[in-house]
């Protein structure tokens, strides 16, 4: 991998590194989700670097892709499990990284544990022709040793130039697809345990929002926006907070540009089973001999 890019994946991570650190340390009972999601994106800016998506914030059941609105008013609460998801680009290339903490209590301890040592397990696999698949089968292993399951159907996923899913899917579970790392690689590697079912569903949209499709739209408020989005976000992910200035009614023009299939939103996703969940997430990149945690 070129010098020059290598020093940008590692500037990214290590913004992204201090800005989930930050944003840990904010989250307290009856702080807003909203202030804490806006001084990490404020923070990553500050630092060099721009956010790669929105910070997801998933509370209890939310897996991933809830990030507030611009009025949102909801606060953390005394016992609450919190997923703080974290990107910054530098240039397009990508650090995403992860953690999670319980507010005001410890009853879950355990199971913060448990995603945490499936993180620590799979990074020392990562090396050059190890089958993805004996990284998903160590997830499982180390999750179920705690007595909690893996989120089966959420998964790590490479990382390439403005691309946040490049490809690559890193699972958490025993999988019979065989695919190999190789060198070079930059893989977001992210263990999800629950004591729930096992699985995310969901429909509901989490304000998040990407472009899918780069064509004229109808209306001239939907082409001014069009025209920010293209240029500030490309076809990296996007909150509505981002863009309340650029135009009238962005929530409007928003599902206008959702209705002409130009872009789409990402459902926020909940444990099928109700059950509470922990993450935890580094961006690697595969060398001769390992992986370079870069977050």
């Amino acid at each position: 991998m070129d010098k020059k890019i290598v020093e940008k994946y590692r500037k990214a991570g290590r913004i992204a590194s201090d800005a989930r650190e930050y944003g840990m340390s904010l989250v307290s009972e009856n702080t807003l989700l909203l202030d804490v999601a806006e001084s990490i994106e404020s923070y990553i800016i500050k630092k060099g670097a721009k956010p790669a998506f929105p910070v997801n914030i998933g509370i209890n059941d939310v897996a991933a892709h809830y990030t507030p609105k611009h009025d949102d008013k909801t606060v953390f609460r005394k016992g609450e499990i919190v997923k703080i998801d974290v990107g910054a680009h530098v240039d397009g290339y990508i650090g995403d990284t992860a953690d999670t903490v319980e507010v005001g209590t410890n009853r879950y301890d355990s199971m913060i544990k448990a995603s945490k040592e499936a993180l620590e397990v799979a990074l020392d696999l990562i090396k050059p022709d190890i089958d993805l698949s004996i990284v998903g089968s160590a997830v499982e292993q180390t999750i179920r040793s705690y007595s909690f399951v893996p989120v089966s159907n959420l998964t790590g996923h490479s990382l390439k130039q403005f691309r946040l899913h490049a490809g690559k899917s890193v699972p958490n579970i025993r999988t019979n697809v065989k695919e190999k790392i190789k060198k070079d690689d930059v893989l977001a590697v992210e263990p999800f345990a629950t004591n729930g079912a096992g699985s995310v569903g969901g429909k509901t949209g989490g304000n998040i929002y990407r472009l899918v499709r780069d064509r004229e739209p109808k209306t001239e408020n939907s082409k001014k926006l069009l025209k920010y989005i293209k240029e500030n976000f490309g076809v990296l992910p996007f909150a509505e907070r981002w863009c309340r200035d650029k135009v009238d009614n962005v929530e409007a023009v928003l599902k206008e540009l959702m209705r002409a299939m130009i872009i789409t939103t990402y459902p926020v996703l909940r444990e099928t089973g109700r059950g509470m969940v922990t993450q935890a997430e580094h961006t690697v990149m595969v060398t001769e001999n390992g992986a370079e945690v870069t977050t």
